[in-house]
């Protein structure tokens, strides 16, 4: 089953997220083939793929026997359709490895890299030959559930490039979205990391303990970003008069809490603390166990927005 074109997705570095982006590959009915130079990669791989198959929706004809394994990079894109590059985040790293696809993979294939946060323009320094078909691809973990991937061009990548990594991630059943500027950190990170820095600092001032804050937003808006972004929920906080009543009403009181967020430095002190408030809020739950608990109730919500065609 081709997807946008794309039979053949080489997956390059099988860490978590690599391990997840191929059984997501496979379950969409493509082949795949893993590269990892990892002592046991290749078992591990498919050991944890296994384990993942139960939880996917294969379409027909997917298979786990559709994978196949490389310790070389170059071999593995050979004949690839499609790169989506996992390896580790840094910079020196991956032009090393860059380097190698680009000269492996056939011109007109994308590279794509899963990097968290840093610059496409940055790893397509890696690519002297062909940098224009270099973007970033960043999926949110895991990767076989959750449907987020931004895609960041850089400032050599092609049109056509952004629009091939548009097209194929839709067409495998993600919800990729385009950034118009390269940051660090991309978009959906940021905002991440703009909750944890207050979240941090309400501990480190011990107005909440971990476990209260994991409630405030696991109970509290977290059910509703779940269900549709901030603004949307914003609007429909306003009533009648939407998002531009809440902005009237509620943006000089917002614009006051802003000021007061709290500025925050990992010490060893807060560090210790944030572990320990979480080892106490889990008591000894099995992480793996939590995890499978956690994908079993997002496979339903997501089930349930598509049934409810919410966007």
């Amino acid at each position: 089953m081709s997807a946008a074109g794309v039979d053949r997705v080489a997956v390059v570095g099988t860490g978590v997220i690599g391990i997840s982006w191929a059984a997501h590959f496979l379950a969409r009915g493509l082949d795949v083939v893993a590269t990892d130079p990892s002592p046991g990669a290749e078992e591990r791989v498919r050991t944890e793929v296994a384990v993942l198959w139960p939880t996917l929706a294969p379409v027909a004809g997917a298979s786990p026997e559709r994978l196949s394994f490389t310790a070389d990079p170059a071999e593995a894109v050979a004949d690839a359709d499609f790169v989506q590059e996992n390896g580790p985040e840094r910079e020196a790293v991956k032009h090393e490895l860059f380097a190698v696809l680009d000269e492996a993979a056939r011109p007109d294939v994308v590279l794509a890299s899963s990097s968290s946060g840093l610059l496409p323009s940055a790893i397509a320094r890696g690519c002297p030959v062909h940098p224009e078909r270099v973007v970033i691809g960043h999926p949110f973990n895991p990767p076989h559930v959750i449907p987020l991937v931004e895609v960041v061009p850089g400032e050599k990548t092609a049109e056509e490039t952004v629009q091939r990594a548009l097209a194929f991630y839709a067409a495998v059943g993600k919800k990729p979205i385009r950034l118009r500027q390269e940051l660090p950190g991309h978009v959906a990170n940021r905002l991440q990391a703009a909750l944890w820095q207050e979240a941090y600092s309400l501990v480190e001032r011990g107005v909440a303990t971990v476990a209260d804050i994991d409630t405030a937003i696991s109970q509290g808006p977290g059910l509703r970003w779940a269900v549709l972004g901030p603004f949307a929920n914003q609007h429909l906080s306003g009533g009648p008069g939407g998002i531009a009543h809440v902005l009237e009403h509620l943006g000089p009181p917002t614009e006051k809490w802003w000021r007061d967020l709290g500025q925050v430095t990992l010490t060893p002190e807060l560090v210790e603390t944030l572990v320990a408030g979480v080892d106490a809020e889990l008591a000894g739950t099995d992480p793996t166990e939590l995890a499978a608990r956690r994908d079993a109730v997002l496979h339903t919500l997501l089930a349930a927005k598509e049934r409810t065609e919410l966007p």
